[in-house]
């Protein structure tokens, strides 16, 4: 991870966004009354004229056995039966040319109903997405600061009793301030952990090997102290398990970014209530919040963090969003995704915002 995006604004949980939506779903169910009462009205004149062309039928009769006398009335009621029948036929070509135009409009609302959610459900997705790169950009900051303060310097360059207890201290009095870090270890470049921050909670850090970590390797081959290490999340044993993304910065003598390194700084990001509170604040619609999940997943789909309070890191969202950056993909369900836009030289690490809309016949389905 690297540098990355400011924060956008939240056009895609606007007002105007969900009322231009509502206002579509509206017109749709307009169009659909106005079918029913087509079709009824149509039915009612079907059923007026069949009644004249039975009361026509009958004078008829009435007519015929008044013989010459009914001769005149008989000529009325066959005019008035062709009426009855000529008014049916025209009720019945309104009720079908009607209906057709009203299906089609009907069809066109419904068309651009689906694109409107669906281009808003890619909006929602896509804020989510920028908002943790906003975030982790600040942690890739972090890292690089801390790595050049003089008590870690000097403890990283001669790691004294004395000096790891003020280097403990500083990395205390730091958490104390940001308070979105579980731990800071300061390392040295054999991989063992000189101090941390909360030896007070976690209290078997100091002397921990940490050669072996994937961040650890990949921080003891960084060209100079610009340069810095962003893990993908993952359990961190010595922290009790927490799911963390751990960032790291070499430290290097003298606190220059050209200088000869001497130790790593690595910073674990308290991952799960951050992320969390991200995916949770997306401003899905009320009425849509119960058939609506957002996600952040991994460039293999696995999901990092979940509207919902359900388990991180143990499931593949099954979305093929292929070489697309965003897009929508409707089974069912509604999948709409936004890649990580990276920002000036930050590409991100390939994840992605998602979010998984259920037809809102669901909720219907599930009770």
């Amino acid at each position: 991870m690297g540098d990355v995006v400011f924060m956008r604004d939240d056009r895609a949980g606007s007002p105007d966004s969900e009322t231009g939506d509502s206002s579509l779903r509206g017109v749709a169910a307009e169009i659909a009354e106005l079918k029913r009462i087509s079709s009824d009205k149509s039915r009612r004149i079907q059923g007026i004229t069949a009644q004249v062309k039975i009361l026509a039928l009958n004078a008829l009769i009435e007519a015929a056995r008044a013989g010459e006398m009914g001769r005149g009335f008989a000529v009325v009621a066959q005019e008035v039966r062709a009426i009855g029948a000529e008014v049916e036929t025209v009720a019945k070509a309104l009720e079908a040319e009607l209906c057709g135009r009203i299906v089609s409009v009907q069809s066109q609302v419904e068309r651009l109903s689906e694109r409107s959610q669906n281009t808003r459900l890619i909006d929602l997705a896509l804020n989510a997405v920028e908002l943790i790169d906003r975030n982790l950009y600040e942690r890739t900051c972090d890292v690089r600061w801390w790595a050049t303060d003089r008590d870690l310097v000097e403890c990283a360059a001669y790691p004294t009793p004395e000096r790891a207890a003020h280097a403990t201290e500083r990395l205390a009095v730091i958490l104390g301030a940001y308070t979105v870090y579980l731990d800071l270890w300061l390392c040295g470049l054999d991989g063992r952990v000189i101090a941390h921050g909360r030896p007070d909670r976690f209290g078997d850090i100091v002397g921990r090997d940490v050669s072996g970590e994937p961040w650890f390797r990949k921080a003891a081959g960084l060209p100079d102290g610009d340069a810095y290490v962003a893990a993908e999340v993952a359990p961190q044993p010595g922290l009790g398990g927490a799911q963390v993304a751990t960032f790291c910065a070499g430290i290097r003598e003298g606190g220059r970014s050209e200088g000869r390194p001497i130790g790593i700084l690595a910073i674990h990001f308290d991952w799960e209530p951050q992320a969390r509170s991200i995916v949770d604040g997306v401003r899905i619609d009320p009425a849509d919040r119960e058939r609506t999940r957002v996600l952040l997943v991994d460039a293999q789909g696995l999901v990092l963090a979940s509207s919902g309070r359900r388990s991180l890191l143990q499931e593949i969202l099954p979305f093929r969003p292929g070489e697309r950056r965003s897009g929508a993909d409707s089974a069912g369900a509604v999948t709409a995704f936004h890649r990580t836009p990276g920002y000036e030289t930050y590409a991100g690490l390939g994840w992605y915002g998602v979010i998984v809309q259920q037809p809102e016949e669901w909720r219907t389905l599930t009770r």
